[in-house]
C-alpha cells in the first residue's frame, strides 16, 4: 500500500505499524457510527416514526372489491397493480 498525498510510507516495520494503527482507528470509528445510527433508529421507532416508502395502494378499496366477490385479476386490472399485491393485501388483512 502506498499513500501518495499523505507522504506515509508502508515500507518496513514502521510503515506496517502505521497502517495497522490507522486501520484500527478506522474500524473503531465505523463501529461508533453503526452504534449511533442504530440508537437513533431505535429512538425514532419508539417515537412512532415509520421507515420506508409511503404506501400508495388503497387497501380499503381492494378489500371492498374482494368482499364483493371480484377476483384478484379483475381487482389488479382495475387498480393497475400486480395480482400478487392484491393477494398480499388480502392476506395481511386476515
Amino acid at each position: 500500500v502506498r499513500f501518495i498525498d499523505d507522504g506515509i510510507s508502508t515500507d518496513g516495520d514502521m510503515g506496517k505499524m502505521v497502517v495497522t494503527i490507522l486501520s484500527a482507528v478506522a474500524q473503531a470509528e465505523r463501529q461508533r457510527i453503526l452504534e449511533r445510527t442504530n440508537e437513533g433508529r431505535q429512538e425514532a421507532m419508539a417515537k412512532g416514526v415509520v421507515f420506508g416508502r409511503k404506501r400508495k395502494i388503497n387497501r380499503g378499496a381492494i378489500l371492498n372489491m374482494w368482499k364483493q366477490g371480484l377476483g384478484a385479476s379483475h381487482i389488479s386490472k382495475t387498480m393497475n397493480i400486480a395480482r400478487s399485491t392484491v393477494y398480499k393485501v388480502i392476506n395481511e388483512s386476515n
